[in-house]
Parts: C-alpha cells; sequence; structure tokens
C-alpha cells in the first residue's frame, strides 16, 4: 500500500476555488438526512470504492448528478474521509479540498466524538488562557 502524498500549496488553492468546496461549505449541516436521498442509494457500492488501478469516472458521474452531493463532500471532508468517492471527488481531490476546508471553516463546538467532550472543551484544555 502507498502513501498518500500530502497536497501541494497550487493544488490547495485551487481546492479553495473549487465549486464543490464551496457548495459543500453552504450545505455543511444543512441536510441531516442526505444519505437517504442520494443516488448511491440504488447503486452498488463497490463503484464508489474502486481498486486504486480502476478508473473512478462511474462513481464520479453518479455524484455530479445527485442532489446532495455538497451535504456528501461535507461530511467526507469533516469525518476526513479519503478512501472511495464521496461529492463527486476522488479521494486525491479530497487531500487538496481537506487542507483548505480545515483552515475555512469552524470546526462545530458542540461536536462529540469517540474521544470525550466537546471540542470547545478539548481546545480550552490544550490551550491555556493566560
Amino acid at each position: 500500500m502507498t502513501r498518500a502524498r500530502m497536497p501541494r500549496p497550487h493544488e490547495v488553492a485551487a481546492a479553495r476555488r473549487d465549486p464543490r468546496l464551496l457548495r459543500a461549505v453552504r450545505e455543511r449541516r444543512q441536510d441531516d438526512a442526505w444519505r437517504t436521498r442520494g443516488t448511491c442509494q440504488a447503486v452498488d457500492p463497490e463503484t464508489f470504492f474502486p481498486a486504486p488501478n480502476e478508473p473512478v469516472d462511474a462513481a464520479v458521474a453518479l455524484c455530479r448528478s445527485c442532489d446532495v452531493q455538497g451535504s456528501c463532500l461535507a461530511w467526507a471532508l469533516d469525518v476526513g474521509d479519503c478512501h472511495g468517492v464521496w461529492g463527486a471527488t476522488t479521494p486525491r481531490e479530497r487531500r487538496a479540498m481537506l487542507v483548505a476546508w480545515r483552515g475555512e471553516v469552524e470546526p462545530d463546538p458542540d461536536a462529540v466524538d469517540d474521544a470525550g467532550p466537546p471540542v470547545r472543551d478539548r481546545l480550552l484544555t490544550l490551550v491555556p488562557l493566560s
């Protein structure tokens, strides 16, 4: 298995202007039930997770016709998923978008994950207010 490289600065700059990322920012947390309405519900999941040397064109084309493309991409960027096709983006595209996403989108202060308390509380313990 190969290790993914970090995106280059020009790739991150292009990602910041990408209409798919801009749509994801707008549609972030707009629709909690987006998964139930995705085009992918009627398609074999393996379509969206091709082997490393297989083309992703079919999955990307399906995603481009989907109404919840922005919410799907926002979810993938929120959780940092870099496998498969999400929101009409490839893993390589999402790696650059992820750098832009983390710089542009404020974390949800009430989000709770497996690590424990809300992000806001963890940040306060990591960065003392003095």
